[in-house]
């Protein structure tokens, strides 16, 4: 009988071995490998096995119609009534009182003044969807996005709305994010690169840090693997200076030698090969993303549609191209932050909104037009929203110039479009004045809920252990498909 305390070594020291070789793995393959060299250190000496977490293929619970979701998060709120959702009343209103009561974040510089939009709305794309004249690019992919014209978070906070739209409970800390249990169910589909990637702005990380593409209770493999807007682009990807080359080369050699001399020792342990597996998948990472990230491949048009020559969207439009040559890929889940909160615009609404709208809008719709015309549209969803909305009316007492507008949890816009959804659709209304969601409300738990159901998942069936109790990702919380902006509707045993 093999003891116990020997394979627990042999293991530990392989492990040593692995960190001290610094062989260059990303943060997401760093954490695969050492979860599962842990993983096989114990469970021949326990008498129950722990479950077995992995990326590799599952079967969904139902047929797909999306493969791969690009979410473009716009942290701070953007004010739906200047940008999606005309107010004809607000407008004709503005600078009345308004007729109800408003919860205030900033309470200080309150105000009941209702102040209608400054910007011209008008129709566009056969669906007839109104657009603002600060989203033009936007305004040109109407009838391939859903807007919905209805979401509801019933809270303020810009971290608690976040919490709520990535974990399911307002506010709450340590839950997986939406991708980590997209990861957890149908695991990778590429071989070559992290199954989930997060594309983070130069300006900095955005409100909430490192919490927006946290795995939470699961286990590291599913969190988000960052992709630095500077060189080293993924940290730990290439070993030291020192080490590259042949030195690398002579460290691969002895692991294999190492390998080797433990299947002989310990025949019959078929964890070998697939420990083998990830550490060659390591290396080729190692090529996979530097090429994933050369965007220089792509032609002078792509580059022009997506505004790499306008100094306004070029950080930006250089992002979503790199989302969209990741998903070509096979990455499932990319992310792409904003530094900040640039879209919590409480004072000088009229100079920052625009600039805003002026870096983002073109290399957005760019991202949904490239897809589209590649054939990766209808399997590939694209989502653009923030956590919360605006309140219609006034904050920040003083020259209308410097006039803005305070946090509206209860009634804001998001849009989607491919995988599954159907587009040219409006979905919901908020009440005359923009500020409450009214018709078709749609909560992040619906949200969740849907976008499992378009990768074949059924989120009630989808469930994790945690201490002790079944988790899904809506936490027990109500959540509903909402069937009405998808191309094909659930059928009853899809949920």
């Amino acid at each position: 009988m093999t003891d116990p305390q020997v394979i627990a070594h042999d293991l530990r020291h392989r492990r040593e071995f692995l960190r001290a070789g610094s062989l260059g793995i990303g943060g997401l393959a760093l954490a695969w490998l050492l979860q599962q060299e842990q993983a096989r250190a114990t469970p021949k000496m326990l008498p129950k096995s722990p479950p077995k977490f992995d990326l590799a293929p599952k079967p969904p619970h139902f047929a797909p119609q999306a493969k791969a979701m690009i979410s473009l998060f716009q942290h701070g709120g953007p004010s739906h009534m200047d940008l999606t959702d005309p107010k004809p009343e607000l407008d004709k209103r503005d600078g009345t009182d308004y007729p109800g009561e408003i919860a205030y974040s900033f309470v200080n510089e309150a105000s009941k003044k209702l102040m209608g939009t400054r910007w011209k709305f008008a129709k566009h794309g056969e669906c007839g969807m109104d657009f603002s004249e600060l989203l033009p690019e936007t305004a040109g992919i109407a009838d391939d996005i859903c807007l919905i014209r209805s979401m509801h978070t019933g809270a303020n906070g810009h971290e608690v709305s976040i919490r709520y739209f990535h974990g399911g409970i307002p506010g709450v800390l340590g839950r997986p994010h939406l991708a980590s249990w997209l990861l957890y169910g149908l695991g990778s589909e590429t071989q070559d690169l992290p199954a989930y990637m997060v594309l983070t702005d130069p300006g900095g990380p955005p409100v909430d840090g490192i919490n927006n593409w946290s795995s939470g209770f699961m286990p590291p493999l599913y969190q988000g693997t960052v992709i630095r807007p500077k060189e080293p682009r993924i940290l730990n990807l290439d070993p030291p200076p020192h080490l590259r080359g042949e030195p690398q080369r002579q460290n691969l050699d002895l692991l294999q030698s190492l390998n080797r001399r433990h299947a002989e020792r310990f025949p019959g342990q078929a964890d070998l090969d697939a420990r083998i597996a990830s550490y060659e998948l390591a290396a080729r990472m190692q090529t996979a993303a530097r090429e994933a990230l050369d965007i220089s491949q792509e032609t002078k048009a792509t580059h022009e549609l997506y505004g790499l020559d306008d100094d306004a969207t070029r950080e930006y439009g250089t992002r979503c191209l790199i989302a969209r040559r990741l998903v070509e890929r096979g990455v499932r889940f990319v992310q792409l932050f904003l530094a900040g909160q640039p879209w919590d615009n409480h004072s000088n609404l009229g100079t920052a909104l625009p600039a805003i709208c002026r870096r983002t809008d073109k290399p957005a719709a760019a991202l949904v037009k490239d897809l589209k015309q590649r054939g990766m549209l209808d399997e590939t969803l694209v989502h653009w929203g923030g956590e919360i909305g605006r309140l219609p009316v006034t904050q920040n007492q003083g020259a209308p110039e410097k006039h803005g507008r305070d946090h509206n949890g209860q009634g804001f816009s998001m849009w989607l479009a491919g995988g599954g959804i159907r587009g040219g659709t409006i979905h919901g209304a908020t009440d005359e004045f923009g500020h409450r969601a009214v018709e078709q409300v749609v909560t992040p738990n619906d949200y969740q809920a849907t976008l499992l159901h378009l990768f074949g998942l059924d989120w009630n069936q989808l469930t994790f252990p945690h201490n002790g109790q079944i988790q899904v990702i809506t936490a027990g919380r109500p959540a509903e498909i909402v069937g009405n902006i998808l191309r094909q509707p659930p059928n009853a045993a899809e949920g």
